[in-house]
Order: C-alpha cells, then sequence, then structure tokens
C-alpha cells in the first residue's frame, strides 16, 4: 500500500481578499511564507518519512514547497497534473458568489474559459494512479483547495453539496493510505 501526503498551499493574497484563485499565479502572503516554514519545521520536528514533494506550478504552491524542501532537505519537483483548476470567467471574483456556487453544481462546467470538474479530476486521479504503482516512495503533494477536492473524492463517495463544501485550511497536512 502506497501512503503520500497532502497539503494546500500557505496564504495568499487573494485568500485574505476573499477572491477565487483558480489556475491565476497569486503571491503568498508573508504570512503564507511563516505558514510554510513552520510546516517545514513541524514535518522535520516529527521526522516524517516523506521521500520527494511534488508540487503545482503556481508560485504559490512552488513556493510552499521549496520552503518545506529547505527546511527538511526532500527534493521537491514541479508537477503539472497539480496545476489548481481554471475557473474561467469567475477567477479573481468573490468565493461566495451565488453565480459561481451555483456553476460549481455542473460537473461537465467549463465556466466560460476554464476546466470543467470532470477533467480536473481525470488528471488528478491519473496522478494518483501513478502514486499507487510506487508504493515504496513516499510523496507530499503541495497544490491547492479546488484539488483537495478532488483528492477527497478519489477516496470517498461525496453529494455535490459535500464535494463543493470540502476543503483545507492553508499549511494544513493531511496523510492518505492508496
Amino acid at each position: 500500500m502506497a501512503v503520500f501526503y497532502y497539503t494546500r498551499h500557505g496564504q495568499t493574497v487573494w485568500n485574505v481578499a476573499n477572491k477565487i484563485c483558480g489556475s491565476t499565479d497569486v503571491e503568498l502572503t508573508e504570512l503564507g511564507h511563516k505558514q510554510a516554514i513552520e510546516l517545514g519545521e513541524m514535518i522535520k520536528k516529527e521526522n516524517i518519512k516523506i521521500d520527494e514533494i511534488i508540487y503545482s506550478p503556481l508560485i504559490r504552491a512552488r513556493d510552499t514547497a521549496l520552503h518545506i524542501s529547505e527546511i527538511t532537505g526532500i527534493p521537491a519537483r514541479k508537477e503539472e497534473r497539480l496545476m489548481e483548476q481554471n475557473f474561467g470567467k469567475y477567477e479573481g471574483t468573490p468565493r461566495d458568489g451565488l453565480e459561481f456556487a451555483k456553476a460549481k453544481e455542473n460537473f461537465v462546467n467549463s465556466f466560460e474559459g476554464g476546466e470543467s470538474m470532470l477533467k480536473c479530476a481525470h488528471r488528478i486521479y491519473s496522478l494518483l494512479e501513478d502514486i499507487k504503482k510506487e508504493p515504496q516512495k513516499v510523496y507530499l503533494l503541495v497544490a491547492h483547495n479546488g484539488i483537495i477536492r478532488m483528492v477527497e473524492s478519489y477516496f470517498h463517495d461525496m453529494t455535490n453539496e459535500e464535494f463543493a463544501a470540502c476543503k483545507m485550511k492553508n499549511c494544513e497536512l493531511r496523510r492518505y493510505e492508496i
């Protein structure tokens, strides 16, 4: 059985502004950098066995992963499949917008120029299947709040409401067995 860990990047300026980041490249706040450093220190202190960090190409995930790598000495590399879902016309709009909430109920909706939930799930599921093929290696995935929904849906049946409500805190660490 393969094991992997997952974390969401540190806090961003758009998290603070309650905006949808999606695939827009948004930087970490000072607190976001601190959260990543603290997570790296916790992984090192608790001697959590991780062989490699793989991270989304977006700057917020990259910077989080590189902080963790620098502190722990764990090698890190970019993984394109961990890119956050593109929410098309909704990127930069309020996270709690009613129109966006309604659009997310349709899993084949590409948000006028974005990526559907189904296409995003397909790429995340393919990554998880690849991880499953390497049970001897423990990965830390550093990605996004939207991607954690896909990871959770790989392991659990969920209603649309449960899927939409699924989230994690910045730099929270979760362990999975696959």
